[in-house]
């Protein structure tokens, strides 16, 4: 099944829409869904090196608005949105601790939780549940954010055929490791906090 997914994904950077697919799951993951944009971005940029640079753009662009709408999921909907989303991924206990943790790490907390495989609408929810300056939120986003997915640009960029290569010859071995790291980003935000 994964295999058909990125089978499908390398065709889909050839159609017209695909930038338009990589800007909806972007946005979603920073907000709700539970799987990151790199699941699409990596074959998009594998099959279309020449869009690695634009790709990244649309993934930051994408991602930090649907961040301040997770924002506001946190400020505004917390109660209702907000708590369901953190209890749906088991994480409720874990987030009234990291609400805690920006009064004094705030700025720390969004710049390195963006990076890691924490998923980061679990930091833009509570971001806003925390009333996190809302500039501050926006100028971290964009660099956190920049910072990931222009990386993932540069290296598609400069090893994207042996990491296709890679990829082709070890699938089961990449995407179980993608899997693990998905959910370890989910079971690291839950104990650490």
């Amino acid at each position: 099944m994964l295999r058909r997914l990125y089978d499908w994904t390398l065709s889909l950077a050839s159609k017209p829409s695909a930038p338009y697919a990589l800007a909806i799951v972007s946005f979603s993951e920073s907000s709700f869904f539970p799987v990151p944009p790199d699941v699409m971005l990596v074959p998009m940029m594998l099959a279309r090196p020449d869009k690695a640079w634009s790709y990244a753009l649309i993934c930051t662009i994408a991602s930090v608005i649907g961040g301040i709408f997770g924002y506001v999921i946190g400020l505004a909907l917390y109660d209702s949105i907000g708590a369901w989303l953190f209890q749906l991924y088991g994480l409720t206990e874990g987030a009234e601790t990291f609400r805690h943790a920006y009064a004094e790490y705030g700025h720390w907390v969004i710049l390195l939780k963006g990076l890691t495989p924490i998923p980061y609408k679990l930091v833009t929810i509570t971001s806003g549940f925390a009333g996190y300056h809302i500039g501050w939120f926006i100028l971290l986003s964009v660099i956190t954010r920049g910072a990931r997915f222009f990386l993932v640009a540069l290296l598609m960029s400069r090893f994207g055929p042996r990491i296709k290569t890679i990829i082709d010859n070890n699938f089961n071995l990449v995407a179980g490791g993608a899997i693990i790291a998905i959910v370890g980003g989910f079971v690291a935000f839950k104990y650490m906090f």
